[in-house]
């Protein structure tokens, strides 16, 4: 068992990040001490915390995670994953045309330059 100053240390999640995902029931705490209230973390919540700092890293909100975590299918993950990737390369689209708007802006500019 892991006291949440260890688990914090161990994950990369704050003090404050654990407690509201314990407060949410995303992330909840192995045993909790009834004489004195502490939280503690095991294993398991270890690879739960490592699943959820990589899903925030790719950008999942909070109510994805939740449902990932609800969900506990590979499917119901693929799903999101497969939208977050066509989003991102919406983006990516996106502001490769603004790219090419400003290289033709420039380039225009130039030649009435001459």
């Amino acid at each position: 068992m892991y006291k949440v100053s260890e688990f914090s240390a161990m994950t990369g999640l704050s003090r404050d990040t654990l407690r509201y995902y314990d407060e949410i029931k995303l992330l909840e705490p192995a045993r909790i001490d009834p004489s004195n209230g502490y939280r503690y973390y095991d294993n398991g919540s270890y690879v739960l915390a490592v699943l959820l700092v990589k899903l925030r890293s790719l950008g999942f909100t909070i109510q994805e995670m939740v449902s990932v975590m609800n969900d506990e299918s590979f499917a119901n993950l693929e799903s999101l994953l497969l939208q977050k990737r066509a989003r991102i390369q919406s983006q990516i689209d996106g502001l490769q045309a603004k790219m090419k708007d400003i290289d033709e802006f420039l380039a225009s500019g130039r030649e009435n330059d001459s």
